[in-house]
């Protein structure tokens, strides 16, 4: 395996505590700032085109509510899956905010609805990235998530079949290539390694809960036992910062127990503006997660905040 920064920081959705997440230019500061990987969640467009967006649905993030009225399902939600690129690219992306009160999430970011941000295909950003170490000289590896693959299949549309070709097709395919391919559906990331065959980087994401939307039981696998049957298809988590460290500031055992089988543990999410309730501060939380827990990696929003830190360590 290709040897990797270590602690490996994830530019979660790009720079996104800067600029509108997932767009074009959150992932090209993310790279000028020194992210050593770059995050890209993937769902797919009515005509299987792989798109970067965090969610299934596009209604917190764009205007599609003015631009496409009618278009929601009966959950009154607006889901990218009933778009065809061509109408996704019509959208005008902006900061994320509450599709109920139209009120922007993180208050302090990026402002809504000023200047002008798309909706990326996969293969958009991977070019972006790859011109971007060319042109700068500077390696950033990718870090993509197949979005409930699950919920695709059943709509007719399988995600993983699609996106993986196309990662192959960029050079991502191997261990020895900057990738890691993530899931939090655990039947979708042993189908991934078995079934698909997929030969690079495989990441088990957890939630911070017992169990996820498809079932998989993240309790059992953040279990000694779960851990080992694990390693077997993947390489390492990504588990809530919550599994790390527990509300009284005490280091549970998964980071332990996950490198006693050789995985690696990238949890997420560190945001400077969204500290958890435990922590004093960002330094504080990056001094318990780094030192004292000994994660590989992680999340973030602020990459620049997490390489600061980690360039003034002993």
């Amino acid at each position: 395996m290709a040897q990797e920064p270590s602690p490996l920081v994830i530019a979660h959705r790009g720079a996104s505590g800067y600029l509108p997440e997932h767009t074009l230019e959150a992932k090209a500061m993310a790279h000028a700032q020194g992210a050593p990987s770059i995050e890209q969640d993937v769902v797919l467009t009515k005509d299987d085109v792989p798109v970067v967006l965090h969610d299934i649905h596009v209604d917190t993030i764009s205007d599609v509510a003015t631009r496409f009225p009618g278009r929601q399902r009966e959950d009154g939600r607006f889901y990218a899956l009933d778009f065809t690129l061509a109408e996704l690219k019509q959208l005008r992306v902006t900061e994320r905010f509450n599709a109920k009160t139209g009120q922007q999430v993180f208050p302090k970011r990026f402002p809504m609805n000023t200047s002008t941000f798309q909706i990326p295909t996969l293969e958009e950003e991977l070019q972006l990235i790859q011109g971007l170490n060319r042109s700068t000289g500077r390696q950033a590896g990718i870090y993509p998530e197949i979005k409930q693959p699950a919920w695709h299949r059943k709509e007719g549309h399988d995600i993983s079949r699609i996106v993986l070709p196309i990662l192959e097709k960029y050079g991502y395919k191997s261990r020895e290539a900057a990738c890691h391919v993530q899931c939090f559906e655990y039947e979708e990331v042993k189908r991934i390694r078995l079934e698909l065959g997929w030969k690079g980087r495989l990441i088990m994401l957890m939630g911070g809960g017992a169990k996820g939307t498809d079932g998989t039981d993240f309790a059992y696998l953040r279990s000694p036992a779960g851990l080992a049957e694990l390693k077997q298809v993947a390489d390492g988590i990504g588990p809530a910062l919550s599994s790390i460290i527990a509300e009284d500031r005490k280091v549970t055992a998964l980071v332990k127990d996950a490198h006693a089988q050789g995985l690696k543990v990238h949890p997420y999410t560190l945001r400077t503006d969204e500290l958890p309730k435990f922590a004093h501060s960002a330094d504080d939380l990056m001094d318990l997660l780094f030192t004292q827990a000994g994660v590989d990696g992680l999340f973030t929003d602020f990459p620049d905040v997490v390489l600061t830190w980690l360039a003034k360590k002993p």
